[in-house]
């Protein structure tokens, strides 16, 4: 067994449901204080985080990533229980197995294996590692950047965990991600018996042409790296259950994923001009969950590409697809932010898993991309 599995069995053994940690860090910082690692826990509300750094120099590279997991689903469903780490037909089941506890053990041996060949590195080594990344994320990562903010440090490259592998480990690195923005509309009418219309005003027959617009608006075009951003509701919720009742309001949640072609307050703007222009009587919410970051081809995505063609034989394909991540966060204070990691074709499911064969070649990934910025050559 490498070390590297054997280190991602020990994590995936610990029941870590977010916001749980469950003693994963714990395991963590026993081996990165024997590589001299000044060790600082960050506890926020019930989130465990750790800051561990390695150097005090630039460049700073950074791993980051979670230990919280999402629930398992019925345990009978599994293959193995799912907080028993089993090796079957050459794949590591367990949950966290892809997202993403096979990511931070790599991580931790990559580390080792390269401080063994080059203990006097150019910059600082660093991890970032959360708790809080599968639930409401925000005594998380998000908090340990704001401190790290408010003492001035920053971050030069970061390569966050995350499963990007799509058909193959090796084929998709995250060069960004889109942001989300949330609304909570209320259409304001009033209620009353449906057989007098002339005494009442119905708020989804308000809303109905504002709604048709927004669906059909082009809110931008994207750009070489962002498809366009999307509008969509995802809940529509009126009325008193009784056929006779014209409902006094209407409760639509609507969500954007939006590109750096657009910023938040664009597209507030837009929507509001929309339901004015449509005599809409409303009261609408926003909460903006992230913000989208693209880290152009640079010297992060240089290195990293080159250590996956060298680990995997692949030339990997830059994608801004998918959900957010707490990449998301660290762009704040990090010019360069990309992700990778295992196949996602598991995550969240029952029987999540990864091939051991992949595992080694992962590390060799995190450790060769180390060389490539940290060594002289």
């Amino acid at each position: 067994m490498s070390d590297t599995l054997e280190l991602a069995k020990a994590l995936i053994a610990r029941r870590s449901l977010t916001p749980e940690d469950a003693g994963c860090q714990d395991i963590l910082i026993e081996r990165l204080g024997k590589l001299g690692f000044t060790i600082e826990r960050m506890r926020f509300g019930n989130v465990d985080n750790l800051w561990a750094r390695r150097g005090t120099s630039n460049p700073v590279v950074v791993f980051a990533g979670h230990t919280d997991v999402v629930p398992s689903g019925p345990p009978a469903s599994w293959f193995s229980p799912p907080f028993e780490p089993t090796i079957r037909d050459g794949m590591l089941y367990g949950r966290g197995a892809a997202d993403m506890k096979t990511s931070i053990a790599a991580f931790i041996t990559a580390i080792e294996a390269f401080l063994a060949d080059h203990p006097q590195h150019n910059g600082s080594i660093a991890l970032l590692i959360t708790s809080d990344e599968e639930g409401v994320a925000v005594d998380g990562t998000v908090r340990v950047v704001d401190a790290l903010k408010a003492r001035g440090e920053t971050i030069d490259f970061c390569i966050v965990g995350e499963p990007t592998s799509n058909k193959s480990v090796g084929d998709m690195i995250k060069n960004g991600r889109r942001g989300s923005l949330n609304g909570t509309l209320t259409v304001n009418g009033i209620q009353g018996h449906i057989a007098y219309p002339h005494l009442v005003k119905n708020p989804i027959h308000m809303v109905a042409p504002a709604i048709a617009e927004l669906a059909a608006t082009t809110w931008d075009q994207g750009n070489k790296y962002f498809p366009p951003t999307s509008w969509q509701i995802s809940n529509m919720n009126s009325g008193t259950g009784a056929t006779n009742v014209v409902p006094g309001t209407a409760e639509i949640l609507f969500n954007f994923r939006f590109s750096t072609a657009s910023t938040a307050q664009q597209l507030q703007d837009k929507v509001h001009a929309i339901l004015d222009k449509h005599g809409v009587e409303y009261d609408l919410k926003w909460e903006l969950s992230g913000k989208p970051y693209l880290t152009a081809k640079g010297s992060l995505v240089v290195a990293i590409s080159k250590a996956i063609e060298q680990a995997y034989g692949i030339t990997p394909e830059l994608s801004t697809s998918g959900g957010t991540s707490d990449g998301r966060f660290i762009a704040d204070i990090c010019p360069q932010v990309i992700e990778f990691g295992p196949l996602n074709a598991t995550i969240h499911k029952l029987n999540e898993c990864v091939g051991v064969a992949d595992i080694e070649p992962l590390k060799r990934t995190y450790q060769l991309t180390l060389e490539n910025l940290l060594v002289t050559k």
